[in-house]
Formats: C-alpha cells, structure tokens, sequence
C-alpha cells in the first residue's frame, strides 16, 4: 500500500515537472485534497485565484447516436463573486467517419468530415461550508452529418449531408465523494431529414440522470438512466449508462463508457479531455481545493445531438425488402410485373397496384404510403413525405428503366 503510495506521489510529480516547461500554462494547477472545508482552509480562498480561464482539446470515438470526433474547447469565467461564478463554455469538434464500416446511428454510416459546435451558459455556487457545488447551464449545439453506404447490405443512392440541432439544459451537484447530473437534450428545427434513397434520419430527444461517486481523488465511476424518443418513434425507450475515468492530472482526464438501449444495444466509447489555465506564471503558487471548488471550471457535459436513421414508414430488411401492397409496390399500367430494377423482390406484386394508378399531368402514379413509384417511360423509387404522395418525381430521384 505504502509504494502505491509513494508511486502515485511520484507519477503527480512527474507530470508537474512536465508542464512547467510548458510556456504560457500555469504549472501549478490545483490540488484537490480530501477532508472537511474548514480543515483544508477552502473556506479562506479567493475563488479568484482558482477560477480562471481555460482552453484545452477533446476527443472521443463514436457511440449511440454519436461520431468519431476530436476538437478544441475553452472555458470562460465571466463573474467570479465570493462564492460563485457565471461562466460560457465552448466547443468546436471536427466529426469522422464511422470506423469498419459500422454505423453510429443503425444502419447508414456517418462519412466525411464535417464541424460541430456546442455553447453552453451557466452559474454555479458553492454551499455556506463549500461542500458541494450546485450548478445549472444551458446552451445550443449543431451537428452537420455527412452520409455514405448502409452497413446493412442494402444499396443507398444519393447519400446526403444533414444538420441537426439542439437545445440543452444541464443541472449538477457535486460534493467530496458525490456527483449528480441532470438533463436534457431537445432537438429543434428540421428534426428529421432524408439521408439517402432508403433511410431517414432523426435527432433523438433525450432525458437523463447520472451519479456519480469518487472511489479515489483520481478515480471516478457513475451510472446513469436515459429516455430517447424520435426518429418517427422507432428509437423510443430506456437505456443505461456506466462509466469510469481516471483524472491523470487536474486537467487530463481519460474514460470509458458503456451503454444499452433497444435501439442501439451496447455501445462502447472511450474518450480524452485536456484542460489547462491560460494564464499566471509557472512561479505562481494556487491554493489547495476540495472537490466541490474543483467542480466550479469543469467542462459541462453531454453536449453531442444524437442522431437515429430508420426506413419511413416500412421497415426495410432482408428480402423481399417490401413485405406487403400498398407499401411498397406500383408500376405503369402498360408493364405491370414486369418491372426491371435493383428491387426484383418486388416485381410479383407489381400487377396487383393497377387499381392504385391514376394519371396526372402526363405521369402515372401509385399510392405507396411515403414511396411513390411514377413513370412515362421508366421507374423512379422515391422517398417522399405523406405530404407529397401522389404528386409529380421529387429530384434526385433515380431512373430505373422497365422492360
């Protein structure tokens, strides 16, 4: 016990030693020592001297809903009173491609490169004996996803780039040994978008709870309970949340996570968060802190929009891909079952639609829940809204010739 000891005191001082090299970064970041307020001499320090300015970078792999992703982050102290701080966090994160071909949100694949952000406003303050910090923040976040293939078989065409957004609202709590987390994540705007010729994709709404408890100063494990809804209801439901994060100094803090829901089963993710002051000098000396003053400049968390893709209306899976008229069937009357194109599963119901067709403004047309098949001389598969059915070829609509 006495060497775990003296090797975690010697590993604390070798990473101290090694950003005091560091220009412009305060060496000296604070101690989060154990034991009452009043004993540590919390209760005398100027939160001046402590909440101060930070920058830092971030990166995590992808989970339920969430992308590969690495960016810069900065933390701004606006107020700092005698026992409070109102404060603006932000984030700016650049998005990857989904590694192996699996997708982060079900079946289409995120690709390509693209810029999320996420803003965040709040107040914390500190008990009477600054043994706990209370804390509530609120702010926007956005999400450009740019698409590629489907990790379930099924060829997609005309693979898209969406933006999702949201508001968020968080509340904490936080103590020597004790974390709680609250919140909520409500998306806005065009909330659910066409990804490709077969999916659509949604931005959850999501509710949660997470606790936390300090098994070492350095040591952190938590569990948490959320509720999703959206993606025209096909993600809706419970899911659990576990994770563990190792503090390797007061800024560098690595974890894993690991989650279960019905829509996306078990996600695992990893991720990595530097943080360190902007300004004072290496000589600067900076007063012990507890855990609660500690808490006063974290970063705010869950921050990402998370994103679900589902088929509209019809659930494509293994062949015949379309498992019953009127959902997925329709074809001119001068070729009904004959119909050459990448879907042969659905030529047999073909002829069945005839009595579906009506001609309009020199196209025919078939009623097909939210897909349309028109033609003049060919096939166009289409994934339209109920609110167009039945009217002329959308663009990017892909001809299929008939035979």
């Amino acid at each position: 016990m006495q060497q775990s000891i003296r090797l975690s005191l010697s590993l604390t001082g070798a990473a101290a030693l090694a950003l005091s090299s560091m220009p412009q970064v305060s060496a000296k970041p604070a101690v989060v020592a154990q034991g009452s307020a009043e004993g540590l001499g919390v209760m005398s320090i100027n939160l001046k001297d402590v909440v101060k300015p930070q920058v830092g970078v971030q990166g995590q792999t992808q989970a339920a809903g969430t992308p590969n992703q690495a960016g810069l982050g900065g933390f701004l102290p606006l107020v700092v009173g005698s026992n409070s701080v109102f404060f603006a966090d932000v984030l700016a994160n650049a998005n990857f491609a989904d590694i192996n071909n699996s997708s982060s949100i079900i079946n289409t694949t995120v690709a390509g490169t693209t810029i999320s952000t996420s803003s965040r406003l709040g107040y914390r303050w500190l008990n009477s004996d600054r043994s706990w910090m209370y804390g509530i923040n609120a702010g926007y976040d956005t999400r450009p996803m740019s698409t590629g293939p489907s990790d379930t078989g099924i060829p997609v065409y005309t693979s898209r780039t969406a933006l999702f957004q949201q508001a968020a609202v968080n509340a904490e709590a936080v103590s020597e040994k004790w974390a709680f987390k609250t919140y909520a994540l409500i998306p806005t705007g065009d909330t659910e978008q066409v990804l490709n010729t077969v999916y659509q994709g949604g931005a959850l709404d999501t509710y949660g709870l997470d606790a936390g408890y300090n098994l070492t100063p350095a040591l952190k494990a938590s569990v948490g309970y959320y509720y999703q809804n959206g993606d025209m209801n096909t993600a809706d439901g419970s899911g659990v949340l576990g994770r563990i994060a190792y503090s390797i100094n007061n800024g560098l803090t690595i974890g894993t996570n690991l989650s279960y829901d019905n829509a996306f089963k078990s996600r695992f993710s990893a991720d990595i968060k530097w943080r360190f002051t902007t300004n004072g000098g290496p000589e600067e000396e900076t007063p012990k802190t507890n855990a609660a003053v500690e808490a006063l400049t974290s970063i705010p968390s869950n921050r990402d929009v998370r994103v679900h893709d589902c088929t509209p209306l019809t659930d494509i899976g293994a062949p015949p891909y379309c498992p019953v008229p009127p959902y997925c069937n329709g074809t001119s009357i001068y070729s009904a079952g004959t119909a050459s194109f990448p879907y042969p599963h659905i030529a047999p119901l073909l002829a069945a639609t005839e009595g579906n067709l009506r001609y309009r403004n020199g196209i025919h047309h078939s009623r097909l829940g939210t897909k349309a098949l028109a033609t003049t001389d060919a096939f166009y598969f289409v994934n339209r809204p109920p609110s167009v059915i039945n009217q002329p070829p959308i663009p990017d609509t892909i001809p299929i010739n008939a035979t």
